[in-house]
């Protein structure tokens, strides 16, 4: 949790917990030789209140020396619900500290009855696994939570004993927030009735929960790759249930940063997607957009916005090259005597004959780069006739979504190549050509959908 010498922010709101947390860290800093401050949010929510409460954190900061880091900021004016909205900047503040050097870990005063009151109120909301693993003691952004273990009428009578004062949050008590309801009604009935150890009892679930997904995240270790994924539905229908939930949860959270607002019918969606005969099926989820198409399924984000136009088209010329749109592939195209021989079995090649063309000064204008358009056709080398393009897509199982970016070079208007599927016959180079037009690409490695159906 600590390292010797760490930089340490106290998160103290002025509460009995944070409190308490402040005068534990000062008697244990000196064994790690940890350089403390405070950390405090004014969010603006309680008017006076809240000005009191930083003026009493502040004061605690004086007393003890120590440096002083605060926040103000007027949560009650932000369009979003008070809550998350008062979450995103406490999140906001803390990664700042943090990211910027001033600190290396904040610790926040969280409880084990903040433990139990999590646990059960994800219950209450159909969380899976994952989300009963509760409040972590260590999160990747450096956020600890050294009192996880001790329950909060402990630290109340502690600071009695000691006359050590804190503040009361008003807040606290207004039954109109769902977690104050869970922690005076709720809770209460279910100790009195059902189990008096059940803080106890949640907080060893989170331990289970947590333990549980340190193991299935080694299991499931892979490279991280934030943004679109792409899965294979075999790899999802052969698999077992909970191998296959994994899979698609961790695929969400690489798009979309978190797994909040998914919830298992959004999961079982897309093992139905993946279990199902039909070639292509299409869903929306929270910030995520789930396209199925052949036997493979691509996790993207929400469009934020309208969308890139439809058709792209730029010149090109030979030799040259260009980048495609959004992309970093590169197609390159390179004049080149022709030193061997295609194999004679050969149906798809990147070659065109040079003399076929009429370049100008050494440079061959005319060409250029565009993207499919439906109803496009051209006749690849072996075949009688003219194939649609579309066609070919079907038959080499292309997925929807890669066909409208698909690169395609045309020649005064005629369709002269088109990726995979290669050169137009009458363009073609042959075993007379002496030079040759080699088309190619980089930048890139092509998706394994795409290499597999070769």
């Amino acid at each position: 949790m600590f390292d010797h010498g760490m930089r340490v922010g106290i998160a103290v709101s002025g509460g009995a917990d944070s409190v308490f947390l402040l005068h534990a860290l000062r008697e244990l800093a000196p064994r790690w030789n940890l350089r403390l401050s405070l950390v405090h949010i004014e969010h603006g929510i309680r008017g006076t209140a809240s000005a009191d409460d930083a003026e009493f954190v502040r004061q605690l900061a004086a007393g003890f020396g120590l440096p002083f880091h605060i926040h103000t900021a007027d949560v009650p004016g932000i369009d979003d619900n008070l809550e998350q909205a008062a979450r995103l900047v406490r999140q906001a503040f803390f990664a700042g500290l943090i990211s910027g050097g001033t600190l290396d870990r904040i610790a926040t005063g969280h409880t084990r009855n903040d433990q139990a009151e999590t646990v059960l109120y994800r219950i209450l909301r159909g969380s899976g696994l994952s989300g009963l693993a509760g409040i972590l003691p260590v999160t990747n952004e450096g956020i600890v939570r050294p009192l996880l273990e001790i329950d909060r009428t402990e630290i109340e009578d502690w600071l009695r004993q000691r006359g050590i004062v804190w503040r009361e949050d008003a807040t606290n008590q207004d039954r109109s927030y769902a977690r104050n309801r869970l922690r005076h009604e709720i809770l209460p009935l279910l100790r009195e009735v059902f189990n008096p150890r059940l803080d106890e009892a949640l907080a060893n679930l989170a331990t289970l929960a947590r333990d549980e997904e340190v193991w299935w995240e080694s299991e499931l270790a892979g490279p991280t790759c934030p943004g679109t994924q792409i899965l294979k539905t075999s790899d999802l229908f052969r698999s077992q249930p909970a191998v296959a939930r994994r899979i698609v949860r961790k695929a969400i959270s690489q798009v979309k940063g978190d797994l909040r607002q998914i919830d298992f019918a959004h999961v079982e969606r897309i093992l139905e997607m993946a279990r199902s005969q039909e070639g292509h099926d299409r869903v929306q989820l929270p910030g995520v957009d789930v396209f199925r198409s052949f036997e493979w399924i691509r996790l993207a984000p929400l469009a934020a916005g309208p969308g890139a136009d439809r058709y792209f088209s730029m010149t090109i010329e030979a030799p040259g090259s260009v980048e495609l749109p959004g992309s970093t592939t590169r197609i390159m195209l390179q004049v080149q005597e022709k030193t061997e021989r295609p194999e004679c079995h050969a149906t798809v090649i990147d070659e065109l004959d040079w003399q076929r063309f009429t370049p100008n000064s050494g440079a061959l204008t005319g060409l250029e780069l565009r993207n499919w358009r439906p109803g496009d056709q051209y006749r690849r080398v072996g075949q009688p006739k003219q194939e649609k393009i579309k066609f070919l897509f079907q038959e080499a199982r292309i997925p929807l979504w890669e066909r409208r970016d698909w690169p395609i070079i045309t020649y005064n208007g005629t369709i002269i190549w088109v990726r995979r599927f290669g050169a137009a016959a009458e363009f073609a180079a042959g075993p007379a050509s002496r030079i040759v037009l080699r088309i190619g690409e980089s930048g890139s490695v092509e998706s394994g959908y795409r290499s597999s159906t070769r």
